[in-house]
Order: structure tokens, then sequence, then C-alpha cells
């Protein structure tokens, strides 16, 4: 058995960043979570979640991140062991 740490990257929909911000708490309860500059007034949440890798996988929470409300594209940019 591993810990598992991944960083996702997260573009809320138009519109959206405060309310995508409290689903993602709410519903996925993140390790750590904040909202980053990127450019031209575009703003991310970076989202992290750590894991032991018996339980879940990263492609388990994506798809459960997926789901969220407000939520319009992700991608993964860091995985590791921990």
């Amino acid at each position: 058995m591993s810990s598992v740490a991944v960083l996702f990257k997260v573009y809320p929909k138009e519109g959206m960043l405060d309310a995508t911000a409290k689903n993602i708490k709410e519903q996925m309860s993140p390790t750590g979570m904040q909202v980053e500059d990127l450019a031209f007034g575009i703003k991310v949440i970076k989202v992290i979640f750590k894991f032991d890798d018996a339980q879940t996988s990263s492609s388990k929470i994506e798809e459960k991140l997926r789901n969220v409300e407000g939520v319009g594209e992700l991608e993964v940019e860091e995985e590791g062991l921990i």
C-alpha cells in the first residue's frame, strides 16, 4: 500500500468560480485547494487529494470531480507517491 497525491487543475464553467470551489469542498473534501490566476482574467482551481492507492485511484477521483456542478474542464497537473 502506498500513499498517493494528485493535483488537479480545474477550469470552472464561466461565471461559476466561487460556486464550483464551494461544490468541490463540500462534495469531495480535498486535502487542499486554492484559486490561481491563469492569464487574461482566467482563474483555475488547483485541488489536491491524498489517498491510499489500495482504497481508490486518481481516475476514480477524476471521474467524481468531473461530475461536480460547475466543473468545465480539468487536467492532472501532478501525481506521485508520498
